[in-house]
């Protein structure tokens, strides 16, 4: 039965299996928007939230599929490594939305993506993988009681979730825990309205440190992931309703430009994420108009930036290690380690832009090479 809704229906429906898959993305996202606002202090991690929730429920009724909206992770795992300010954000924001915007609208999306080496992304994601884990590894170290108790309840909800149809809930419930035990400890932080957006204009020297320290790593992660293996997948769970890699393209492209300005984090859609929310009951655009009105509550409720520091830094650490095993796991699905390699190799030791850009160099060379020995002398 569920299988004949996720290839027939295609609308907005709220019912228990939309409301579980509705949570099914949850995991990576708060990690990475929580760890840029504890880098970044010129961030309002409230607004965050409230882009976000909006766009999951612009996608789901422009989809009415259970397309999922997601902050950009490489660009969250440069930021978290390296503590980068508001103006990189915004800048990165507007040009990888200007970028992908204008492919999706001169349909070059699958010609682009044939040009970068599967290789290359894997790699990309092993060196963000290692970077997260380097910072995760700060957070754990100054908190390990609740680093462990944290890792232990999102190993707990790993198990269970591959072997029931139990939501993956466990980035919630240990933020849940350590806003719990913050409020007891340190008191109930002072009410507050959220502020409005305000608009935020880059300097020219952000747009070149943005272009170059985050926007050139996520293009083939945005690319791969964000676009093309999420428009396979639509067709592979919605043979009839799939969505078009250059649409998605176009809607990733106007989140950015109009969210990104205003305080919101660059976001895009992910394969992962439909896979997950689909897994556990999400066949309608309904599940992302719940996911939405969930992420509003924790803008309403993170409005005070004195709710940041109630939750342990252990939670934070276990989060992100969640999220860079998971950037791992596909990491190793390459068809060339020893690019694969360089790069995540690369990535700690110089960074991740002249990580991707040997990468493609060494995988071209490559290339190459093995077409000269197969057409021999």
């Amino acid at each position: 039965m569920g299988e004949r809704l996720g290839t027939e229906e295609r609308g907005i429906r709220i019912t228990l299996e939309e409301v579980a898959g509705a949570v099914g993305d949850f995991g990576t996202i708060f990690p990475i928007l929580l760890g840029v606002a504890i880098v970044c202090p010129d961030v309002n991690v409230s607004h965050f939230f409230l882009f976000l929730a909006a766009w999951f429920v612009i996608a789901g009724f422009y989809y009415r599929l259970p397309i999922p909206v997601e902050p950009m992770k490489a660009i969250g795992a440069v930021v978290i490594a390296e503590g980068l300010c508001a103006g990189e954000i915004v800048a990165s924001g507007l040009v990888v939305g200007a970028l992908f915007l204008i492919i999706g609208l001169v349909g070059g999306m699958a010609w682009l993506g044939e040009r970068i080496p599967r290789c290359v992304i894997r790699g990309v994601q092993a060196g963000l993988a290692l970077l997260l884990l380097k910072t995760s590894l700060d957070y754990v170290l100054v908190d390990i009681l609740f680093a462990a108790i944290s890792i232990g309840i999102i190993l707990a909800f790993f198990v269970l979730s591959q072997r029931t149809r139990t939501p993956d809930v466990s980035a919630l419930l240990v933020l849940i825990i350590g806003l719990g035990v913050g409020i007891a400890v340190q008191g109930m932080p002072p009410l507050h309205l959220m502020p409005l957006p305000a608009l935020v204009v880059p300097m020219p020297v952000d747009f070149i440190a943005g272009t170059w320290d985050l926007v050139l790593p996520q293009i083939p992660l945005t690319l791969a992931n964000a676009v093309l293996a999420t428009s396979l997948l639509t067709y592979d769970l919605f043979p009839k309703k799939g969505v078009d890699p250059d649409r998605l393209s176009r809607t990733i492209g106007a989140m950015n430009l109009v969210s990104t300005p205003l305080g919101g984090f660059p976001m895009c859609h992910g394969a992962g994420g439909l896979a997950a929310m689909y897994r556990f009951g999400a066949r309608t655009g309904g599940a992302n108009i719940v996911a939405g009105l969930f992420i509003f509550v924790f803008a309403v409720a993170f409005a005070p930036p004195e709710v940041l520091t109630l939750i342990p830094l252990g939670v934070f650490g276990a989060l992100l290690v969640f999220v860079a095993l998971e950037l791992a796991k596909h990491s190793v699905k390459t068809d060339s380690y020893l690019v694969t390699g360089a790069i995540a190799v690369l990535t700690l030791a110089i960074g991740l832009s002249v990580a991707f850009i040997v990468g493609m160099v060494l995988a071209y060379a490559l290339e190459r090479r093995v077409g000269r020995q197969r057409t021999g002398p």
